[in-house]
């Protein structure tokens, strides 16, 4: 296996790691990290459609139609129609999901604290410095050529 292999093989290891450490912290205070994850995303971006969330997500709509629907049911969340589109539902997150999120997101902040604490400032700035280029590769890449 080349570096780079190694590299990627490495990162995906660490971000695993680190996902499921958060998802056993949360469900240990009766929370869920996809839950949180939605939650903090609607309460970030505002209404949103469920398409909107799929894609961001790059989850399949069916799977996020049933996660809607659980917090719907739990009251976190509410469908409202588009103002501009009636055929279109928003989702919006409800005051009860911001009381769920307050609870939550300060432990993911600790987790993600804790972890990325191991590094000095500087470390954290050159890590932050090295993924926004290895992201703009990555946007390079998405970008169809121009015909030409």
């Amino acid at each position: 296996m080349d570096c780079t292999e190694n590299l990627a093989s490495d990162l995906f290891s660490l971000f695993l790691r680190m996902h499921r450490m958060m998802n056993k912290r949360l469900a240990e205070q009766g929370a869920s990290l996809a839950r949180t994850k939605l939650l903090l995303f609607l309460d970030r971006r505002g209404p949103s459609r469920a398409a909107d969330i799929a894609d961001f997500f790059d989850q399949a709509p069916r799977t996020v139609t049933e996660a809607i629907d659980g917090l719907e049911r739990d009251g976190l969340v509410v469908r409202r129609p588009h103002p501009h589109d009636r055929r279109v539902k928003q989702i919006s997150i409800t005051e009860a999901g911001g009381r769920v999120l307050g609870e939550t997101e300060p432990l993911r902040q600790e987790l993600i604290g804790s972890v990325f604490g191991a590094l000095t400032d500087d470390e954290q700035a050159q890590l932050s410095v090295l993924f926004a280029k290895l992201s703009a590769e990555l946007d390079a890449q998405e970008t169809p050529a121009p015909d030409a």
